[in-house]
């Protein structure tokens, strides 16, 4: 697979040069049995259908049956799999004690799981003084502790056959922060400590593999499931999502770092993949940049105006007033 020259400002370095290097995703993931979670839209259902076309075994999960069953439907339709071959397997998350038979359900049907995608997962849009505690627990629940009660189950088995890939969708947000995603934020930290505390632990298996993306901006229906102030309340204010990475490009990305086992993946356009390289080597200047843009960012939510953390124009003029 090659995914051209451009990938550079799209991913870290080390995940591109792997496409050149070592083996494309075509030839590694034909014939795996890959289990995504919330795959019902977005980034987990772009997931299934480019899996779907590599020729991967697909078990598929979220809450919304019918939404899966419509997946399975055009996975068929785009690939060379039967209907055996996509396994359907409801699932939600916080509901943890249902997570070891969903386990089961799909071991027997494939007999085994080479790899699991945690993809399920919700964002959030609203400022801590204004939210409730249990919104934060909503999000803990679900991004947290549902991901690794599952991944826990699934582990077991990789452990017994000595081989595995754990791939958990993170985000940039699991590297830095920001303004009105408090607790999305602490929920994405949460999962970048683990997985890099769990990935020693299985050291002694060198041939299971605790995979972490990072993907910035993505345009996915994220922006419509988000958290708010309250648990019930539902976010009314999309916004235009025309500038963030396209879904089949940040996926692309991803089956390439799938495919060649790299611990840490950060999949983004600029300015975002920039100011992680910040945030990770130069924390002063991160937190000094992010209070001026995080200002902003407060005035427009406050005013009704759905922006990112930086449009590319604004990150020009930022660079101007403050380094020119």
């Amino acid at each position: 697979m090659s995914v051209g020259r451009n990938c550079f400002l799209k991913c870290t370095p080390l995940t591109c040069s792997c496409v050149y290097f070592k083996f494309p995703t075509e030839k590694e993931l034909p014939g795996k049995v890959v289990w995504v979670t919330g795959a019902s839209s977005g980034i987990g259902e772009e997931l299934a259908y480019q899996l779907a076309k590599i020729g991967s075994l697909l078990a598929l999960s979220a809450r919304r049956e019918n939404e899966l069953e419509r997946v399975k439907k055009k996975c068929l339709e785009i690939s060379s799999l039967s209907d055996k071959d996509i396994l359907i397997v409801p699932l939600d998350l916080t509901n943890r004690s249902s997570h070891e038979s969903a386990t089961n359900t799909v071991l027997k049907h494939f007999g085994k799981i080479d790899i699991l995608v945690n993809n399920g997962g919700r964002s959030q849009r609203s400022l801590f003084v204004d939210t409730s505690i249990d919104v934060y627990n909503a999000i803990m629940e679900l991004n947290y502790l549902g991901t690794i009660s599952l991944t826990k189950h699934v582990l077991d088995h990789m452990i017994q056959r000595k081989k595995g890939k754990i791939v958990t969708m993170n985000s940039v947000m699991g590297i830095m922060g920001a303004p009105l995603a408090t607790g999305y934020c602490a929920s994405k930290h949460a999962l970048q400590g683990f997985f890099n505390s769990l990935r020693p632990e299985v050291a002694e298996y060198p041939e299971i593999s605790i995979i972490n993306i990072c993907p910035g901006p993505v345009q996915s229906q994220i922006i419509q499931n988000v958290f708010t102030e309250e648990v019930s309340k539902v976010n009314a204010n999309v916004g235009d999502q025309s500038h963030k990475m396209p879904t089949d490009r940040c996926v692309r990305l991803t089956l390439v770092s799938m495919a060649n086992d790299i611990k840490e993946a950060w999949i983004s356009d600029n300015p975002y993949l920039a100011v992680c390289y910040l945030w990770q080597y130069a924390p002063t200047w991160a937190w000094w940049l992010l209070n001026r843009i995080g200002k902003t960012r407060i005035q427009n939510f406050k005013s009704g105006v759905v922006r990112s953390l930086l449009y590319p124009a604004e990150w020009e003029q930022m660079c101007v007033k403050y380094f020119v």
